[in-house]
């Protein structure tokens, strides 16, 4: 019996500490003590030793993002000086190729110009060759002619007048004054023929 005698004032002093309603939901105070110095503690620890190594990661982690868009702003940047510097490259270029395919035209039309004037000038000094050969031809024609037709004339005068035209200063008279009238009977006929 004894044992029931100690059981009971257990459940009377179980009974008087429980609680009813919302009391159920408040700590006691030794409770609320107790967890404010244990989480005291720990802020103070958290606080001293693992915010600063968070602090220090998140500001190496935020250098280093800044350093990567600068270098990438740094970057871009002379990207685009090289697209400029490329397309004022590419505009010399063509400015410089147009430049040499006009002074090509230019040197082209004046090569073309000077070969015609060089052909113009050897299709005159050919012409003039020509003019000058066949003048000198003409004219030693002329003068075949003017031995072989004073002989005929002075063999055919002979016969006709009956005496000897031997004489070179007769000879020459008769054959100038016989060359003479053919040239102009032959002037006479190519303006009768013009007219």
């Amino acid at each position: 019996m004894a044992a029931a005698h100690t059981a009971a004032p257990v459940i009377v002093a179980a009974e008087e500490t429980a609680a009813e309603g919302i009391d159920l939901f408040i700590p006691a105070w030794y409770d609320i003590i107790w967890s404010s110095v244990v989480l005291a503690v720990i802020a103070v620890v958290f606080y001293r030793y693992v915010l600063p190594r968070f602090q220090a990661v998140l500001d190496e982690r935020t250098a280093k993002i800044e350093g990567g868009l600068a270098k990438a702003e740094k970057a871009q940047q002379e990207a685009a000086a090289a697209l400029a510097e490329y397309h004022q490259q590419l505009a010399e270029a063509r400015a410089e190729a147009s430049k040499t395919r006009e002074e090509a035209r230019a040197e082209g039309t004046a090569i073309v110009a000077e070969l015609k004037a060089k052909a113009n000038d050897e299709a005159a000094r050919i012409v003039e060759t020509a003019h000058r050969q066949i003048e000198a031809e003409r004219q030693a024609a002329a003068v075949s002619l003017r031995t072989e037709v004073g002989t005929l004339a002075t063999e055919l005068a002979s016969k006709i007048v009956g005496e000897s035209l031997e004489d070179s200063a007769r000879q020459s008279r008769v054959v100038d004054r016989f060359l003479d009238e053919l040239e102009a009977e032959q002037v006479a006929t190519t303006r009768s023929e013009e007219g």
